[in-house]
């Protein structure tokens, strides 16, 4: 299949704490496991972790067991018709946001997913030193 997908992991801020893409027909909760695995070591002070639908089921009494989190899925009103602006949710979406805005993520150019996860490193580099530096 193709097609790929991105996992971020960030903090409240919307900084990169860990990345992951794998091909697009992995399921969301199946793919997100690897990226806490990986996360897992170098986040002491994390304890709650926000998600979206897409990591409902299975992974939140994985996540408890296995990382000693808690991961609390922040799901959509159902009375609400359209857009909404979902708590903690956006924070994410505007890190997406920053990443495509960088040329070689606008679009899936990387044959393999370790060089687009490179990609995403670098782009999160670039900003991070630029806010720094106070330059845009």
């Amino acid at each position: 299949m193709k097609g790929r997908k991105r996992h971020i992991v960030v903090d409240t801020l919307g900084l990169l704490l860990a990345v992951l893409v794998h091909a697009a027909d992995i399921q969301d909760r199946d793919g997100a496991k690897p990226l806490l695995r990986r996360l897992r070591g170098h986040a002491g002070r994390l304890r709650l972790i926000w998600a979206d639908a897409g990591y409902a089921g299975k992974l939140v009494d994985w996540t408890h067991r296995v990382c000693h989190w808690t991961l609390e899925i922040v799901r959509r009103r159902d009375l609400v018709n359209g857009f909404e602006v979902l708590p903690r949710r956006w924070v994410v979406e505007r890190t997406f946001a920053w990443l495509g805005r960088y040329r070689r993520l606008s679009k899936d150019y990387e044959q393999l997913p370790q060089s687009s996860e490179s990609m995403i490193l670098l782009a999160m580099i670039n900003l991070m030193s630029c806010r720094l530096a106070g330059t845009r």
